[in-house]
């Protein structure tokens, strides 16, 4: 019996080697291909410094009326990527667009057109003894990669951040909205083309994982590559890429009512701060309460109910929402956890969990301290926030709390660039070193150093 599963062995070996031959060509055939695409990008990015800023405003304006004017076709295409995701899929929500949200990405956009230039300030200027004049000057990156999953309107908003600051930008959208990212670019190409700009400094790359990993390979071509979606397209990013990376995006995100927290205005902020859309990283995932408060637990998490949301309690919150809250949304932390794990081995905790969904926990605590420990072992770095009237409590829980943004008496669904008026955002920055928070169009330039001098020089 041996030496026959050896001949079949063989044979298959045999037939698979030159299968495999030819997949390795392919995959050369295309990394030569998008090198060369890397390059027109780098080439048509130099170009971008010689337009004027009334220029890109006046560019971006028009992108702003093609987006209102091609609403139809945005939509069309839209469609098809939404006819292959399960309403149920909490990505569906982030996938979808709509008139009203296409009027919003395009009021946007001519809001960034307003905005004052990021380039050519002078950040530092001073002169030497030796009568050298030394300038720190803003200037753009260069070439901006973003990977991003089922979100189309991160398209137009890196497209206008990029090009108001001067860069060059290599988008990677997901597959399940590449007919929506493809239509985006597309109007994009033909506007530029109008105005005489080179469309490859906007080059939508091909929705596959082979086309990823030649992006964060890209060095010498793609200057900062910015991960935008969930915790393992992040974790994939940073620990994959060769290009340097800002991490943005995943968000576990609490709120802490305290013993001193008014209940109406709790009520109002836990609701918006879970409600308000759900899919999104500065989505409310964890209500932190002091026990002292349970009482109030039930009215807290009343609208919650009427939003048919889910909540994992512990054992203390369980109780005290047990007859108060509907029985077929309230679960026990504990048994939710088991489950989780049961059914995917690598799941996370209830309490760092990033539901993105009509989901959250709920977690007792016996002071602000545990509250504050719980967020650093448990939190992202993105939005935390605290209900409370004590301002010694306030002030403790700012001073505290390392996170991008750290609210008081408001929900964290106002981490926006928007929100903050910044215009669109590229993406929300939980790391420490360089942009943090909403990154707009600051956070995308650098700066380098003109030096000017009468001929002095160095003993």
């Amino acid at each position: 019996t041996f030496p026959c599963i050896k001949v079949v062995f063989a044979n298959v070996y045999a037939y698979l080697c030159p299968v495999k031959g030819l997949l390795t060509i392919e995959r050369k055939i295309l990394g030569m291909k998008l090198k060369e695409t890397f390059q027109r990008v780098k080439t048509a990015s130099k170009a971008l410094g010689l337009l004027t800023d009334e220029q890109r405003n006046e560019i971006l304006r028009a992108v702003a009326d093609a987006i209102v004017a091609e609403t139809p076709t945005l939509l069309k295409a839209n469609a098809e990527d939404l006819s292959k995701m399960d309403k149920a899929n909490p990505m569906y929500d982030r996938l979808q667009l709509t008139e009203q949200r296409l009027l919003d990405i395009a009021a946007d956009m001519r809001h960034v057109s307003t905005l004052p230039s990021p380039l050519g300030r002078i950040l530092k200027d001073k002169t030497l003894d030796n009568g050298l004049r030394l300038q720190r000057v803003s200037v753009p990156f260069g070439v901006i990669g973003m990977i991003y999953e089922a979100r189309p309107n991160v398209t137009f908003d890196v497209f206008s951040l990029c090009f108001k600051s001067g860069n060059a930008c290599v988008l990677k959208g997901g597959k399940d909205a590449d007919a929506s990212n493809r239509a985006g670019v597309e109007l994009i190409h033909k506007t530029l083309r109008e105005y005489g700009v080179n469309p490859d400094v906007v080059t939508l790359l091909p929705a596959t994982h082979e086309a990823t990993g030649e992006m964060l390979n890209a060095v010498g071509y793609i200057d900062l590559c910015i991960p935008r979606g969930g915790k393992r397209l992040i974790n994939f990013v940073r620990d994959t890429a060769k290009v340097p990376v800002i991490e943005t995006g995943a968000g576990v995100v609490h709120c802490y009512f305290d013993k001193d927290g008014d209940v109406e205005m709790g009520k109002r902020i836990i609701t918006n701060a879970k409600c308000r859309r759900v899919s999104v990283c500065n989505a409310l995932d964890c209500l932190l309460i002091h026990e002292s408060r349970l009482d109030a637990l039930s009215k807290l998490c009343e609208c919650l109910a009427r939003r048919e949301v889910k909540i994992h309690a512990d054992a203390k919150a369980y109780e005290a929402l047990k007859g108060h809250y509907p029985d077929s949304l309230l679960y026990r932390a504990e048994e939710s956890e088991r489950k989780m794990k049961a059914e995917d081995h690598d799941a996370n905790s209830i309490w760092n969990t990033e539901w993105l969904s009509m989901q959250m926990g709920v977690k007792t605590v016996d002071s602000e301290d545990e509250a504050l420990d719980h967020i650093a072992t448990y939190g992202s770095g993105h939005s935390e926030s605290i209900v409370s009237d004590n301002p010694e409590a306030q002030k403790k829980f700012q001073a505290m709390v390392d996170a991008a943004c750290v609210y008081v008496n408001a929900p964290t669904s106002f981490t926006d660039g928007a929100q903050f008026g910044l215009g669109a955002e590229i993406g929300i920055s939980t790391q420490k070193l360089g942009a943090r928070g909403p990154m707009a169009l600051e956070e995308i330039t650098t700066y380098k150093w003109l030096i000017t001098g009468n001929g002095q020089i160095r003993e």
